[in-house]
């Protein structure tokens, strides 16, 4: 958010400030929310006002380093607020100072519209089914009367819609039916689109197609719970469970937020829009404890549609920036979204009445086996010198849930020095009814169900890094896989097969505007320092393949929208509350103007070498749905990787324990049944006759 001018006020709450956090970046307390909610309250008495947000104001980089490096005081806890006041347009947001519990500003912005809540979702609903006009086009699409309370609706922010742009605070209802509550209603959507304004909870306007497209009730939905499979199938699969066992406990320790696991220490934040943060990501390398990134998470994202027809243009959510990863995500349980021995950090906002709300196991951190992390083996003694090392890894998750659609962020930390992001996207297709007399699903989406089309869409997400490499001054770059420039025959490439990695450092932000083609990833390093052995910068590089353009056009809503979407990578001078690329306030703007990421690009002169930078990569898939996306889809995967280069000296897992090893010498002397791993005590033979089965079989003899 953009800073706001320091206006003191001296409205004070009664009571004593809260206890203090331990860590300047810990998420607000249920107390501090209290506080900041009495403080507002008294500054707007007598108003009628709804409370939208309440979140930490993070302190900045410059404070946050001297508290941990320098012994200097814990920064100011603050308070950022958004609030509604009835009859008034726009916003009101302001700064709390916690430790004081007074005021340190507010203002009124008259031309935004504030993120939506759970509440608001949950209201839309109620609006819809009892507006007459709603009912009269429910009845045309064919729906009985006296079936409203089968109606059911998505909401979706409005996008942006030219006829009242940001004046009113404005939903759009997806429209479905279910024959019972415990149906899928995406089997029986309908044709037409009511908007509702969220302050008035009214139906203003309906969009209604030229061409009606009536839902057929006596087809049965599509459902996906046990009971509809059971029925269907005449039984579930017959399956054996899968159990994780750590007889010892976990290898991490929790300090608070703070997390420390091999080598690894960060902190996990988590607020209202961005859900999981990352900060002072570090690892500590045979005593000397080296930064990596100050910040990383998901700032953005957009869901562009593909249909052209209206109102489909204005499906194109924006899911962090319109609802929040974080107001939206689940509470998870223990065995079935997270396996194994877990901890669980939970997560505190506030209600539309200032109250704390809170969500109960918001993160999962666990640790689950990862394969192989290493191994080798040598033929000359038929295989029997060998060692090979499993690996383990450190995943952080959360799980939202944004309409029709489960988004799953694992953030894992792996025994090697890398950092990887796997997302998992699940749920159900947003379906749309078509005419099988008149129309075909194609081009622009897929028959997925009698009557049903499910629209090709993307799902483009915005990852914002903020790297600290081996320390301050860090610069960027590029590396893809090249051919030789020499022919064949060439005395520089005899033989053709010659091929090299080219780098591109990047001086200037229009510098690192870049797409992914052919192989090619990007370099975060520290240009003040030198691998002893490479001679080459310490670095860790943006290994990201799903990395499709965006296929809305220029011009486009979505296009103008998410002016961070328009490229792969893109690299920016870092500055205080740099944080969202889409503009702090997102739901209704039109795209137009310098607002987030297009304001800090400027002309892309601005030098990025060597210096404090914020990078923004795009990675995502584009989605052609068919029928087995339907009713609920299987786990969609993506998955990128932040790796070590040149920043260790050798492989920085090799102080692992192995499972097994056995020395050449070793093997000389070993009979059969000493080959084996003697470190795993609960893997065994699926089955008996297994026991005679095995590599080991080739040991017969004494070596």
């Amino acid at each position: 958010m953009e800073r706001l001018s320091q206006i003191a006020h001296q409205t004070k709450a009664s009571a004593g400030p809260p206890a203090h956090p331990g860590h300047p970046l810990d998420p607000l307390t249920v107390d501090e929310i209290r506080a900041t909610s009495e403080i507002v309250k008294k500054k707007f008495d007598g108003h009628v006002i709804s409370f939208n947000t309440i979140t930490l104001k993070e302190p900045t980089k410059k404070d946050f380093l001297a508290w941990r490096d320098a012994d200097r005081p814990m920064p100011a806890r603050v308070s950022y607020f958004v609030l509604i006041e009835s009859g008034c347009p726009g916003v009101k947001e302001g700064l709390v100072s916690i430790d004081k519990l007074s005021l340190i500003s507010s203002r009124e912005l008259k031309t935004v519209q504030p993120i939506l809540t759970v509440e608001d979702l949950i209201n839309t609903q109620d609006v819809i089914r009892n507006d007459a006009n709603v009912i009269e086009q429910c009845v045309i699409s064919g729906v009985p009367r006296d079936q409203m309370d089968h109606i059911y609706c998505e909401p979706w922010t409005v996008g942006y819609d030219e006829r009242w742009g940001a004046s009113r605070r404005l939903q759009q209802a997806l429209m479905y039916y279910r024959h019972n509550e415990d149906d899928s209603h995406f089997s029986h959507p309908l044709d037409f689109c009511p908007i509702v304004d969220m302050n008035l909870k009214k139906v203003i306007y309906i969009d209604i197609p030229n061409r009606r497209r009536k839902i057929d009730i006596s087809i049965p939905n599509s459902n996906y719970m046990p009971k509809d499979m059971i029925k269907k199938y005449g039984k579930m699969r017959d399956e054996k469970p899968i159990n994780i066992t750590q007889p010892e406990g976990v290898s991490f320790e929790m300090n608070g937020n703070c997390i420390s696991w091999n080598n690894f220490t960060m902190h996990v934040g988590f607020n209202y829009r961005e859900g999981i943060v990352l900060s002072d990501i570090r690892y500590n390398d045979h005593g000397n404890v080296r930064p990596l990134f100050h910040r990383i998470s998901l700032s953005e994202m957009i869901v562009p549609y593909g249909n052209p027809d209206h109102p489909h243009q204005r499906k194109h959510a924006l899911d962090i920036g319109e609802y929040g990863a974080g107001y939206m995500t689940n509470p998870l349980t223990l065995g079935c979204d997270c396996k194994g021995v877990i901890h669980y950090l939970d997560a505190h906002f506030v209600d539309s009445h200032g109250d704390p709300i809170t969500i109960k196991h918001a993160v999962c951190i666990h640790e689950e086996d990862d394969g192989l992390l290493c191994k080798h083996s040598d033929f000359r003694d038929s295989f029997a010198t060998t060692i090979v090392t499993r690996s383990t890894k450190l995943v952080v998750s959360q799980i939202f849930t944004a309409g029709n659609y489960e988004y799953c962020i694992y953030w894992s930390f792996m025994m090697d020095g890398t950092i990887k992001l796997d997302l998992k996207l699940t749920g159900c297709l947003n379906t749309y009814v078509m005419d099988e007399k008149y129309e075909k699903a194609a081009p622009w989406g897929c028959r997925v169900y009698p009557h049903v089309n499910a629209h090709n869409h993307q799902h483009l997400f915005a990852l914002r890094i903020h790297p600290r490499i081996d320390g301050d001054g860090n610069s960027t770059g590029m590396a893809e896989p090249r051919s030789s420039p020499y022919p064949t025959g060439s005395p520089e490439n005899m033989y053709g097969n010659a091929w090299y990695s080219h780098s591109t450092k990047f001086i200037k932000s229009k510098d690192s505007v870049t797409d992914y083609v052919n192989g090619r990833t990007w370099d975060f390093f520290n240009p003040n320092k030198v691998n002893k052995y490479s001679r080459l910068h310490p670095c860790y590089k943006l290994v990201s393949f799903q990395c499709p353009p965006m296929l809305a056009q220029p011009g486009s809503l979505p296009y103008k929208r998410a002016p961070w979407a328009h490229h792969t990578f893109q690299v920016i001078p870092y500055k205080e509350d740099r944080l969202y690329p889409s503009g702090d306030f997102v739901p209704q703007w039109s795209g137009d103007g310098m607002v987030g990421f297009r304001k800090w690009y400027g002309n892309g002169e601005d030098n990025i070498d060597n210096t404090d930078i914020l990078c923004f990569h795009v990675f995502g898939i584009s989605h052609v749905p068919a029928p087995e996306d339907f009713p609920m889809m299987p786990s969609e995967p993506i998955a990128l990787l932040l790796r070590p280069r040149n920043f260790f000296t050798e492989n920085p897992s090799m102080d692992v324990p192995p499972s097994y090893s056995m020395t050449t010498t070793e093997a000389r002397t070993a009979k059969n049944h000493q080959v084996h791993s003697a470190n795993d005590t609960t893997s065994r033979y699926a089955f008996s006759s297994d026991n005679d089965i095995g590599c080991c079989t080739r040991f017969s003899k004494e070596k």
